[in-house]
């Protein structure tokens, strides 16, 4: 069981994890250098612990320590608790949700243990945005997607506001980082998989003809402005498009990848 701690002090050391997260470069910079990431919220907490990431502390307001009691018996490390207002200082927000944990990160695992018995891929160029990495593993996960690969740029998905807006499906839905770009697309289709790029090229046709019939699908997503890469449209197996009306072109990339992820999971 979780070792309670009353703490009074928004100095005191034992907070250093859960200190200044709004700032996203600092944040970026610490988690990278202690090997960790934050969950927050009850419901969140809770996946994140039982996901078996190993616990490094918890910090609660003490509303919620009985609604959390059963992840607190779970782990041995320390539950720091605070008043809501000396959690606000710490961590530069309101804490509304009432709960934070600090949790070890866990080595990648490689692309081939991320692919194995995966039919539907989703595959994301450069999508730079937090909060749409979190809401594309969302949709993922409640759509029937098997897995998730990121290029090298991508947002983590393991940053507090990306778990936060996957409502922890980062936990459920496997993942890595592919470790080369260029040949990322060939490489699927090697394995089996036929590679569905979105995007607004002439030659794209609509997502329900492009999927269609098929076994093995990785659907590809690019980044927030500039879409995919010239480099990964021209290599990819078939380009796709979400037609559109009232002359709008184009959906937010979360938006387009729900719309997507549900056209292919109806495939015939």
């Amino acid at each position: 069981m979780a070792h309670l701690v009353e703490i009074s002090d928004p100095a005191d050391p034992r907070l250093a994890d859960y200190r200044d997260l709004r700032d996203v470069e600092l944040r970026k910079s610490l988690e990278a250098e202690h090997g960790l990431f934050l969950a927050e919220g009850e419901k969140v907490v809770r996946r994140a612990v039982e996901s078996g990431h190993p616990v490094r502390s918890l910090l609660m307001a003490p509303r919620w320590l009985d609604g959390l009691a059963d992840v607190l018996d779970r782990t041995e490390a320390p539950c720091y608790v605070v008043s809501e207002d000396l959690a606000e200082e710490v961590t530069g927000f309101h804490v509304h949700r009432g709960a934070l944990a600090s949790l070890e990160r866990r080595p990648l695992p490689s692309v081939d243990e991320v692919l194995a018995g995966a039919r539907t891929v989703l595959v994301l160029e450069d999508v730079i945005d937090h909060t749409n990495v979190g809401a594309i593993l969302r949709s993922g996960a409640a759509l029937g997607v098997d897995a998730v690969l990121l290029a090298p740029r991508c947002a983590d998905p393991l940053y507090r506001r990306a778990i936060k807006v996957a409502m922890g499906a980062v936990f459920q839905l496997p993942w890595t980082r592919l470790t080369e770009w260029y040949d990322a697309l060939p490489d699927l289709s090697a394995r089996g998989f036929t590679t569905v790029a979105l995007t607004l090229a002439p030659d794209a046709r609509p997502i329900e003809e492009c999927v269609a019939g098929l076994d093995k699908v990785a659907l590809v997503l690019g980044s927030e402005g500039h879409g995919l890469s010239q480099r990964w449209q021209q290599a990819a197996d078939r380009r796709a498009i979400i037609p559109m009306s009232a002359g709008v072109d184009s959906l937010n990339v979360a938006a387009s990848s729900a719309v997507a992820c549900y056209v292919v999971a109806r495939r015939s």
